[in-house]
């Protein structure tokens, strides 16, 4: 049977052969066909490389369509990049050509385009340009980077790469047990991206049943034959603490803050200190609205008084100082933020100023900023951040509600400032268009909430409270609206003879009624309302409550609030 079968096999073959000559194949071929694929994929092409200079980048286990740059020997990422990938807290002044990092401790400036660097002033100079313009593209050396981000990167060439990782955690190994190939796809006929030895060590990224994806030594990810692995073990990688970051040290007080702010717009309203805070029982801390920019050089207008801070300090009240932008909400507040120089002036002058009245902290008030001037006002932030924690001065920041409101850095004011202080009002504001309530109880909830998933600590979130209601007047489909403190909308209520209902879904009395053509509505903050946001606050155990504004309040509040700051 045997012999019948060999001639067989023999016949078969050279008709393949014949037929394969006949076809212009060669034999070689004919067995590639039904055999493992030969041919090398391009590795320039495999890592997207098309332009001199740049270096392809491998993200963790990914490939990614970033490049980094190769200049002079040096490797470089994108201002952008570097944000998105690795550290956004870089700055840059466009005016003054600098890019500045700052920490808890200090502010670092490189004249863009030098190998010199200054940390509060001391140069510092490095063997490589720390930043370098190409067109309109600003790069930064990974190596600076490094001094101030925990990441690693490898470098590999032919073609230029290299392998970043900004986590680490742990991994699965394999060693290969025969020479082979790492194949762009899995299957015998993809294509190889290089060839593999015995012995070598690689990660396995996923299991599949006959391939596994694995990465190599020198990051190239592809596939290998499961069959030619061997000695799988787990691993713990070792994560990069090469840079210990300086300790955000904050002044935080040792009891709830109950703050107030008290409106001044005249170096006379000092003198109705007394009157604002005689019944304000446990209120520790008052801020009254002295500082406000002015001009696009940092000049301001101030009502401070000595005098009254050593009042303040009498009743044991801390004083905080507000600087606004209430006057400069428009391009001079991009103006003053946007340029160094005059950030630099402004802190300057506000340390003198603290120093010189004796207040105890800044209350920054910044509000309505265009998009363009956020950046530069959170760098101020930054900066003056420095300067208090040097000083022994407090820095609060106020910030709408993040339901609707802009966003002024919240993840960098939780790092930088000591609280953060959330007007939770304004939920329907004057000019809007809309009746409603001037703080629901959702609103108030949501908006803590949403600074907390900023990254914002409980404990130096500072929640605002209104002591005024809106009563709203529509007439003929016009919506309008009057603030009135929170006596005399009572007394509107009680004079009209509004019908007032508890409404469980904003937890504030409303009531309505029309009078000659006009719908009257009215959302109450009262007693009532007040004390239901203070539960609320407590709940979610935040540093304490703000009220706008002093002498809009039914001093019957004060009890109310007292019984929260006590914990009762």
């Amino acid at each position: 049977m045997k012999k019948k079968i060999i001639p067989a096999i023999v016949v078969i073959a050279l008709i393949i052969i014949v037929i394969a000559v006949a076809g212009g194949a060669s034999l070689f071929n004919i067995f590639d066909k039904i055999g493992y694929s030969q041919d090398y994929r391009d590795l320039s092409s495999y890592y997207k490389i098309d332009k001199a200079g740049d270096v392809a980048i491998v993200l963790q286990d990914e490939r990614i369509d970033t490049k980094a740059k190769l200049i002079d020997g040096t490797y470089y990422l994108d201002y952008d990049s570097v944000g998105e990938l690795l550290n956004d807290g870089f700055y840059i002044d466009e005016h003054e050509n600098l890019l500045i990092y700052t920490t808890a401790t200090s502010i670092i400036q490189n004249p863009i385009g030098t190998n010199t660097y200054f940390i509060s002033g001391e140069e510092v100079t490095t063997d490589y340009p720390i930043s370098v313009r190409q067109g309109d593209t600003l790069y930064l050396a990974l190596d600076y980077v490094k001094k101030y981000t925990n990441f690693s990167y490898e470098a590999f060439t032919d073609p230029d790469r290299i392998q970043m990782k900004t986590e680490w955690g742990d991994i699965k190994t394999a060693t290969v047990k025969k020479d082979t190939w790492v194949r762009y796809q899995g299957g015998v006929k993809s294509d190889i991206l290089r060839d593999l030895e015995k012995g070598e060590e690689v990660i396995i990224l996923e299991e599949l049943e006959e391939w596994d994806k694995i990465k190599t030594s020198d990051s190239i990810i592809g596939y290998v034959e499961k069959k030619r692995l061997d000695s799988i073990q787990q691993k713990s990688e070792i994560p990069v603490t090469d840079y210990e970051e300086p300790e955000f040290t904050r002044i935080e007080k040792p009891y709830t803050i109950n703050m107030a702010w008290h409106a001044i717009y005249a170096t006379s309203g000092n003198d109705t200190f007394d009157e604002m805070v005689n019944g304000t029982g446990t209120m520790s801390i008052i801020a009254p609205t002295w500082y406000s920019l002015t001009g696009g050089d940092g000049e301001y207008t101030s009502f401070a008084s000595a005098s009254y801070v050593e009042k303040a300090h009498a009743r044991n009240m801390e004083v905080w100082a507000v600087l606004d932008n209430i006057n400069n909400a428009d391009s001079n507040t991009y103006e003053v933020m946007s340029y160094t120089s005059k950030r630099t002036a402004l802190i300057s002058k506000l340390m003198e100023e603290a120093k010189t009245i004796g207040f105890d902290g800044y209350n920054l008030d910044f509000e309505l900023l265009p998009s363009e001037a956020v950046p530069h006002y959170v760098q101020f932030i930054k900066e003056l951040s420095v300067a208090c924690r040097r000083n022994g001065i407090v820095l609060s920041v106020d910030n709408y509600s993040p339901r609707g409101g802009a966003n002024y850095g919240l993840k960098w004011q939780g790092k930088f400032v000591d609280y953060v202080v959330i007007m939770g009002y304004d939920e329907h504001w004057g000019t809007g268009g809309v009746a409603g309530s001037v703080a629901s109880i959702g609103f108030v909830e949501e908006g803590i909430n949403l600074v907390m998933d900023q990254g914002v600590p409980a404990d130096k979130i500072v929640n605002g409270i209104p002591f005024y209601t809106r009563v709203w007047k529509t007439v003929g489909g016009e919506v309008d609206s009057e603030a009135l403190g929170m006596v005399a909308s009572k007394e509107f209520c009680d004079k009209y003879n509004l019908p007032m209902e508890w409404r469980a879904d904003v937890c504030q009395y409303y009531g309505e009624k029309t009078m000659g053509g006009t719908l009257y509505q009215i959302w109450l903050e009262d007693t009532s309302s007040i004390e239901t946001k203070l539960t609320v606050m407590k709940k979610l155990g935040v540093a304490g409550v703000a009220e706008w504004q002093l002498g809009q309040e039914d001093k019957a509040v004060w009890d109310v609030i007292d019984a929260y700051v006590k914990g009762e």
